[in-house]
């Protein structure tokens, strides 16, 4: 069993946390809102600060919010760089910048120690159920070294290229998610105008071409006006600020993850940023001057 500091304890990061200790690994952990009780009568151990975090454990996780979170806990004041030695990994399972995630990983390569990318999508039912997908940036023997800790929080789990690769498999999915988050929220737009119960049409098309899990788990968010996160629009909103950046860099242009980031947008100044994703629907709500058929 390995020695594991975990920092970031909130939605996704205190039940990925939860699961290690089940699965008979040591915990050091930290968070900048405390350390859950849960976490620490099941064995984990807290830890004042990421140095301290770095000095006790073998493989360092962080799960925290946006890249500037990322790079502070990695190389602020107390920081984990501070407390590494030899033969150390890190491994950062945010949603943040490839960009600075490659930079991020020179620094810690040239440091002398290991650093994976290794992002999840799942949400807060698959961080609780440990059934996230991962997808890891990484050299193919650090990869092998950490793969039975990522199968303890994820069901799939894909290698999918060096430092930084992790990073922008999520921006994909992180687009993908969104414009189908949309997608669902004007289908069930049209039929509640049509006058067809929207519960039904999505029952209907589940198992279908036009199946996923976002019309599965969002589509009834939109219908039961259940918003409580779930993964937070500010949350998205940010993610999808990097995809916009990343491909202009990239010199590319993404018409509809642009036209999608502007209703989240509209979310965020209808006060709505800490709601989950699915409540998108209230913007289109706003545009159509209708709502969605409850049940």
């Amino acid at each position: 069993m390995a020695n594991i500091g975990f920092i970031g304890l909130g939605i996704m990061g205190r039940p990925m946390a939860e699961n290690l200790i089940k699965g008979g690994h040591s915990l050091f952990l930290h968070s900048r809102s405390g350390v859950p009780k849960e976490l620490i009568e099941r064995g984990g151990k807290a830890c004042s600060s990421a140095k301290k975090v770095a000095q006790n454990s073998d493989i360092i996780i962080t799960m925290l919010p946006d890249t500037s979170d990322v790079k502070k806990v990695l190389f602020g004041e107390n920081g984990v760089v501070q407390g590494l030695s030899q033969h150390k990994i890190v491994m950062d399972m945010s949603s943040i910048s490839p960009i600075e995630t490659r930079k991020f990983s020179a620094n810690i390569k040239h440091l002398g120690y290991y650093y994976v990318d290794a992002p999840v999508s799942g949400g807060d039912i698959g961080a609780k159920n440990a059934t996230l997908t991962i997808m890891v940036g990484a050299q193919e023997k650090i990869f092998v070294n950490v793969k039975p800790i990522l199968e303890l929080m994820g069901k799939k789990i894909t290698l999918v290229g060096d430092n930084g690769a992790g990073q922008i498999c999520k921006i994909a999915n992180q687009i993908i998610v969104a414009l189908t988050i949309e997608a669902v929220g004007e289908a069930l737009l049209l039929v509640s105008k049509a006058g067809v119960d929207p519960n039904k049409v999505r029952q209907a098309l589940i198992g279908g071409l036009a199946s996923s899990r976002v019309l599965e788990i969002h589509g009834e968010r939109m219908i039961k006006r259940a918003f409580n996160p779930g993964f937070r629009v500010e949350l998205h909103h940010k993610d999808l600020n990097i995809a916009l950046s990343s491909a202009h860099e990239l010199g590319i242009d993404l018409p509809n993850t642009a036209a999608t980031q502007e209703l989240f947008k509209a979310c965020i100044a209808q006060g709505d940023a800490k709601l989950d994703s699915s409540v998108i629907i209230q913007s289109l709500e706003k545009l159509a001057h209708l709502g969605v058929q409850k049940t």
